[in-house]
């Protein structure tokens, strides 16, 4: 009965701590957009201009998300940062992931493996206050840039954002662009919302698409 017990209260626990840190994630800032269009868990979206932290890394996808993740934590926690500024900047969400370069394979053996591998850029969008010239000082493998307004084709989903997720998520975001009669501008991007403890039906992620601007 005991032993019962006390994984009712980890499971517990665990439930709580979990809705803890979706509820405390999904509070921060985000970048604002207008919703041009909304079609279920389709969206045009017209974004306005963002600053961001960008790092690279070379690999399997979700390997370098995580690595690219820690990079820039350590640039905005002052943990790792030339100067003397220790300002932290806060946490922003999604995470915004997408490939630059693909890496040719070399043999069919490991086609399988390479399938998603290549250079992946992982971004932090940073808060509003920011401006390039009041960012402290990146570490030279870290990137401030502007981006600029654009307009997004978005398809939001739930889950882990595992590979294959991404993949058909896309597949379905292309159909819906063909049938609003929209003009893709440049590959997918990815956008991850919620830290790693958040349980996958809360998850919230999503592909999206620059979309040509009339």
């Amino acid at each position: 009965m005991k032993i019962k017990t006390l994984i009712a209260v980890g499971v517990g626990l665990a439930v709580v701590g979990s809705a803890a840190a979706y509820a405390q994630y999904s509070n921060i800032e985000q970048p604002g957009y207008e919703a041009v269009t909304s079609d279920g868990p389709y969206e045009l979206r017209e974004y306005a201009p963002m600053l961001v932290a960008e790092v690279t890394h070379t690999g399997e996808r979700s390997r370098a998300l995580s690595a690219g993740f820690r990079r820039l934590a350590s640039y905005i926690f002052a943990q790792d940062r030339p100067g003397a500024n220790t300002e932290k900047i806060a946490m922003t969400s999604p995470v915004m992931q997408d490939q630059t370069a693909k890496i040719a394979m070399t043999s069919p053996v490991i086609q399988d493996e390479a399938q998603d591998a290549g250079t992946w850029r992982t971004r932090f969008i940073m808060p509003s206050q920011y401006t390039v010239e009041s960012l402290p000082e990146t570490p030279q493998d870290i990137a401030i840039s502007q981006v600029p307004a654009r307009h997004m084709a978005a398809v939001r989903f739930r889950g882990y954002g595992r590979d294959a997720d991404l993949v058909q998520a896309e597949a379905k975001l292309r159909e819906w662009i063909d049938e609003q009669e929209l003009e893709p501008t440049g590959p997918a991007e990815f956008a991850f919302y919620d830290a790693p403890m958040v349980p996958g039906p809360l998850r919230r992620n999503e592909v999206m698409i620059p979309i040509a601007m009339d």
